[in-house]
């Protein structure tokens, strides 16, 4: 399932929701990196509102090949965030495209149920500066690979959920 929304929308506590009421082994593979102290604090502020009941896995940029160790019948991983690990891919200098086409694989051939959550990047205004219109372009390509090899898709607008793309099971069940 991928889950989109704007930032602050609430796509990541909708998507934390969602693994928690799976009643799985919960698997957390979380993109951010602490380059500054603010974003050490949010992530430190996310770590204590999950509780010791999440294994968190820190990947910044090995996405696929980490959704191919972790994903199986018996847990469930939630992936927070896509827009992250593209800017980590896109900083890092490797071809964002062949990252996507790697990454869009791995969904398709993972093990078990996955959550994804992303930024949805195609409503807001359009960047001032090349690279950010670039990033935007290769962002909103991403989710639409990623949406593509989904079952479900849900937006997340100001705190509510609606599904975009049904799946084979309701929203809310990913059994």
């Amino acid at each position: 399932m991928l889950v989109l929304g704007g930032a602050r929308s609430g796509k990541s506590r909708y998507a934390h929701w969602l693994a928690e009421e799976s009643g799985r082994e919960r698997v957390l593979v979380a993109t951010a990196q602490a380059l500054d102290s603010e974003m050490r604090e949010r992530i430190d502020r996310h770590r204590a509102e999950r509780g010791g009941t999440w294994r968190t896995r820190e990947v910044p940029i090995a996405l696929p090949e980490v959704l191919a160790t972790e994903t199986g019948p018996d847990r469930i991983v939630l992936v927070d965030c896509l827009t992250l690990w593209l800017a980590n891919i896109v900083l890092a200098g490797t071809d964002p495209e062949r990252a996507a086409a790697d990454l869009v694989r791995s969904i398709a051939e993972a093990a078990g149920p996955l959550v994804l959550v992303s930024n949805e990047v195609g409503q807001g205004v359009v960047p001032a500066t090349p690279l950010g219109r670039a990033f935007r372009d290769v962002h909103g390509r991403l989710n639409q690979q990623v949406a593509s090899a989904c079952e479900a898709v849900v937006l997340v607008v100001a705190g509510c959920p609606a599904l975009m793309k049904p799946g084979a099971a309701p929203a809310l069940s990913l059994a």
